[in-house]
């Protein structure tokens, strides 16, 4: 395994960062970072479980063999070696059963919610690609062709003078099934949640092959970006990349109109 090696993997409840490209929360992080190679990363709430070095792993948790997808996750690091590189993983997709148990503790039926917008679950993929950082200095994860599609659409846009930021790629499940935890803790009703979330497993943003962009100096995901000249520019030249707006007016899925959002498609 490469230090440098720019990939999320990713399991049902885990994902495996390299550690370079965390931030560290403290100086004893901050030097456990520094010499890690990877970071277990818990997906329901970020917290960073275990750092994992060439001579064995570092717990940052009481505990860390009973801990939830622990065994998994450092199990499927040992398929990204030198010998095996990461094609075995490429086109592996994780199984969505746990989410469709989670959406129905929400109250929230998958096939229902499928056949009334025409929305198909978006299952998450084990192996992301780093493409670079989103406009707030995130690592920004894609899908293979998705972020070598993503890079030469942008250098062509900066060579053409038209500079194109990321706002937003690959989100898991566990990141949506938060944001609908919170609201309904708030008070929230689903049926007042989905209005402007898309219900878990949903989201195209979970194929890693999503991204939502922008242009320096308009706000993210907003309507105006429609009157840019970076959006003109993605109008006649996206295609060519293999990337489509996913949401324009009158889309039969019921969602608002999103300028912002593109899919890669392959090209």
């Amino acid at each position: 395994m490469s230090r440098s090696l720019p990939l999320l993997l990713n399991t049902d409840a885990i994902e495996a960062w390299p550690a370079a490209l965390l931030r560290a929360r403290g100086n004893a992080d901050a030097r456990l970072l520094a010499r890690a190679r990877w970071v277990l990363r818990r997906k329901r709430d970020g917290r960073y479980l275990a750092a994992i070095f060439d001579h064995g792993v570092h717990s940052l948790i009481p505990h860390l063999p009973q801990e939830p997808g622990a065994a998994e996750a450092l199990d499927a690091l040992s398929w990204l070696n030198p010998q095996r590189g990461s094609g075995p993983l490429e086109q592996r997709l994780l199984s969505p059963q746990g989410l469709h148990e989670r959406l129905q503790q929400l109250g929230l039926d998958a096939d229902a919610y499928a056949a009334n917008t025409g929305l198909a679950l978006e299952a998450e993929p084990v192996l992301l690609h780093f493409a670079g950082r989103d406009r707030f200095g995130r690592p920004l994860w894609l899908r293979r062709g998705a972020a070598q599609a993503w890079r030469r659409m942008r250098l062509q846009a900066a060579r053409e003078g038209i500079a194109l930021d990321a706002i937003s790629g690959y989100r898991s499940h566990d990141y949506q099934l938060g944001i609908f935890e919170r609201k309904l803790a708030r008070g929230q009703r689903v049926a007042e949640i989905l209005k402007v979330n898309a219900a878990p497993g949903f989201s195209e943003h979970h194929s890693g092959m999503a991204l939502d962009i922008g242009t320096p100096g308009d706000p993210p995901a907003e309507a105006s970006f429609e009157e840019t000249a970076a959006f003109a520019w993605l109008q006649e030249h996206a295609a060519w990349h293999g990337f489509r707006m996913s949401y324009p007016r009158g889309n039969p899925h019921g969602i608002v109109h999103e300028p912002w959002h593109w899919r890669w498609c392959g090209s």
